[in-house]
């Protein structure tokens, strides 16, 4: 796990880094916010630890460029002595994802650190895209340039389990036996009923072609011509 923390105060900074290493992390570090931002840019990180009080750029200055100006998600966790809500809620609506207000114990500073990488990673994992088509599998939802496609759960279900598998045929038993209760025997051209469903509302957002029949053997996601 990769660690960037960015702070003015040495002695603060050595015994972070030295905690944080000891605990297995690779670490980064800096005592300005300029030499952060671009150890940041230049490299990838799982979470960023981030002083507000830096001297020049501040922190909020920083965590705003990296949402605002680069689009970056990487997980942001800020610490200062600032303690007042209003300076807390200052952070957070800048996009920091955790604030910890000096003092603190080192022991929680990881805890937070560990769990805002989790949850980060299971977003990341959560989310596949192919060309202008997004699945999020935790909201169960297909989204598009258009919007959300307006899929049953259903439906849903079926397209998920090819969009997962760009260019693996799944037969028509297979995708029964994946997506039907135990036990229940659909007429034989249920599938074949869905996909054409399916088809029909991709082709409504402009999409066609996305799922293909394969003859003999079933269906497949062929993806689209810039997925490279």
């Amino acid at each position: 796990m990769k660690l960037l923390i960015v702070e003015d105060e040495k002695r603060l900074l050595d015994n972070v880094v030295s905690f944080f290493e000891r605990s297995g992390f690779l670490v980064d570090a800096s005592q300005n916010a300029e030499e952060g931002l671009d150890l940041a840019l230049e490299r990838s990180y799982d979470c960023i630890v981030l002083d507000v009080l830096l001297p020049g750029m501040n922190g909020y200055e920083f965590c705003r460029f990296l949402r605002e100006e680069m689009k970056s998600d990487v997980p942001i966790i800020i610490i200062t002595a600032l303690g007042e809500v209003d300076s807390r809620i200052e952070g957070l609506e800048i996009g920091a994802d955790d604030y910890v207000p000096k003092p603190f114990d080192l022991r929680e500073l990881e805890a937070r650190v560990r769990a805002l990488v989790r949850r980060n990673q299971l977003k990341i994992e959560s989310i596949v895209q192919y060309g202008p088509l997004r699945y999020d599998s935790r909201k169960e939802v297909f989204t598009c340039s258009e919007g959300r496609l307006d899929l049953t759960s259903r439906e849903v279900s079926i397209f998920a389990l090819l969009f997962r598998n760009p260019g693996a045929v799944f037969s028509r038993e297979e995708i029964t036996d994946k997506i039907w209760e135990t036990g229940f025997e659909p007429r034989s051209n249920i599938v074949d009923v869905y996909i054409n469903y399916i088809r029909r509302k991709l082709e409504s957002a402009g999409m066609y072609d996305v799922i293909e029949t394969v003859p003999g053997k079933g269906y497949r996601f062929r993806g689209f011509a810039d997925d490279g």
